[in-house]
């Protein structure tokens, strides 16, 4: 599924990294927990998550995640949105809970890591 694909599903705006919205994705996770995010390994998932701060993005940047998928009604900060878009990330915000947005990715044929 294209970039532009998830982000339509889920009623999402793309704040940076728009030059990418045609790529292929189909592997998502989804927490809060910045320490789970780390043990990904080479699965370079989509990332939902609630955590909206820099950390969300340096953390991405360490594990080489780099589509991040902010839920819950949350909005990027300017230093966030510059961080990813200087690491060439893909930053998106949607309103939907964490729990909807995955069902609705999940429905839509993108699979989990485990």
């Amino acid at each position: 599924m294209t970039i532009k694909e998830i982000a339509t599903l889920l009623d999402a705006k793309v704040v940076c990294g728009k030059e990418r919205l045609d790529e292929e994705h189909e592997n998502a996770f989804a927490s809060d927990l910045m320490s789970d995010v780390l043990t990904l390994g080479d699965h370079n998932p989509i990332i939902l998550t609630g955590l909206c701060n820099l950390q969300t993005i340096r953390t991405c940047e360490m594990g080489n995640l780099d589509i991040i998928i902010l839920v819950r009604k949350k909005k990027a900060t300017e230093e966030m949105i510059e961080m990813a878009e200087e690491e060439g990330m893909v930053l998106m915000e949607c309103n939907y809970s964490m729990f909807k947005a995955c069902g609705i990715l999940y429905q839509a044929g993108i699979q989990a890591i485990y």
